[in-house]
């Protein structure tokens, strides 16, 4: 192993030793803590140390297990029976202790309960309805540009990659004008709520009553326009498809989902190709690389870092044995660098194979948002590629920190009409 650089060893301490007990023997455990916030300042040398010390790791600050290479990530991911949901995404363990909130019947789920459930989000967000969205999307894209355009400089956080998915999300869903402003410090609630308990987590809970009982307002079928996607998830109720308990659940896992994370896909999305204007010259040459310039930024900057899962049985990963009931932290954003599975994984190409990624997770709790956060992300970069010449950043960003998204809280820029 290489001796990690100053930035790696603030996070870690300098050789890593090995944890001894039996149900992790052989497996190396860092002084690594992923939920601090010089971490998340700068995951990147973290990530290669994780990656490049075991294909399992033991973090002490959490007594949890981790996996940032590609293949683990992935084949985690992928067996829900071993690696569970339902013991809770986040560091909590719902077997030993409650839910901040009553479980997610989609993310906190496991088969055959979840199989039913998520059967019902993939009929409201199907590629059919997607099709049917794309117009008035898109409309709103090229509106949202061209007020943009009229200003010359914004900030690209909350003036686009906050007011563009605002200004056609909401509405999607049927939800009711007053109140929309609670949208995005809930989603942010929720994933800092994943976090281990510290002052990320605590703060936004301490402070979430406002945007909690706003969220259960709406999922109710009363408070939720005919034709959008919440009264499309109610009227599954009707057909026994779900039960009327269930329906506002999965309302609120739309919420919680569809928002913060297309949210920092764009702001990851505009960074780029702002950073990059070689890029954003090949994006404006072929406009249909739209959607893969979004998909590439997704995969780059990775809104979303990290999810647990909770072993069901004791189980080998890459010859590393785990125990049952064990957390295992998942490194999306690291392995989604992980130089095994992709090539010059620290640039950004919009005409990279990006299949595989996992920006929006794998296997059956993939994103449940993802068509629609795709949709946002292709018809609003293909706005910016007609209508602008060049995006530049005009003064010093700001990050903002959470427990599972890495994202941006202000980025000043200015449009250059083409």
């Amino acid at each position: 192993m290489t001796t990690p650089s100053p930035a790696q060893a603030s996070h870690s301490t300098p050789a890593p030793h090995t944890v001894i007990d039996d149900a992790t023997s052989a497996i190396p455990s860092l002084d690594v803590d992923p939920f601090a916030l010089d971490f998340f300042a700068d995951p990147y040398p973290t990530h290669e140390l994780l990656r490049e010390t075991a294909p399992v790791v033991y973090l002490n600050k959490w007594n949890v297990f981790a996996v940032a290479r590609y293949a683990e990530v992935y084949a985690v991911l992928n067996d829900p029976l071993t690696f569970c949901s339902s013991r809770g995404a986040g560091l909590s363990d719902f077997a030993k202790e409650k839910p901040w909130r009553p479980a997610s019947i989609i993310l906190e789920a496991d088969p055959p309960a979840h199989t039913r459930t998520r059967a019902v989000l993939s009929k409201v967000l199907s590629p059919a309805v997607m099709k049917q969205l794309r117009d008035g999307f898109a409309a709103a894209a090229e509106a949202k540009v061209d007020e943009l355009l009229a200003k010359g400089s914004f900030d690209a956080v909350a003036d686009l990659a906050e007011a563009y998915p605002l200004s056609v999300f909401p509405d999607a869903m049927g939800l009711q004008q007053e109140g929309r402003e609670n949208l995005l410090p809930y989603a942010g609630l929720v994933f800092n709520a994943f976090g281990p308990p510290n002052a990320l987590r605590e703060e936004a809970i301490a402070r979430s009553a406002p945007h909690q009982a706003y969220v259960a307002a709406q999922c109710q079928r009363e408070n939720l326009a005919p034709g959008g996607f919440g009264a499309c998830i109610h009227a599954r109720v009707d057909s026994g498809d779900i039960t009327a308990t269930e329906a506002p659940l999965l309302v609120r896992s739309l919420l919680s989902a569809g928002l913060d994370t297309t949210v920092n896909g764009i702001g990851a999305a505009i960074y780029c190709l702002a950073r990059y204007p070689e890029e954003f010259a090949r994006l404006r040459a072929d406009v249909s690389l739209a959607r893969n310039a979004f998909e590439e930024a997704v995969r780059y900057e990775s809104p979303v870092q990290t999810f647990f899962r909770t072993t069901t049985r004791e189980v080998e990963i890459s010859g590393r044995r785990i125990g049952e009931g064990e957390k295992v932290l998942m490194f999306l954003a690291a392995a989604n660098r992980d130089p095994r599975r992709w090539n010059a994984p620290d640039r950004y190409d919009i005409t990279r194979k990006t299949s595989g990624h996992v920006g929006f997770g794998s296997g059956i709790h993939m994103c449940v948002g993802q068509l629609v956060a795709r949709l946002e992300g292709e018809v609003l970069l293909a706005a910016l590629a007609r209508k602008v010449a060049r995006i530049e950043i005009t003064g010093p960003l700001k990050r903002r920190f959470n427990n599972t998204l890495r994202g941006l809280d202000s980025l000043p820029v200015t449009f250059t009409p083409a």
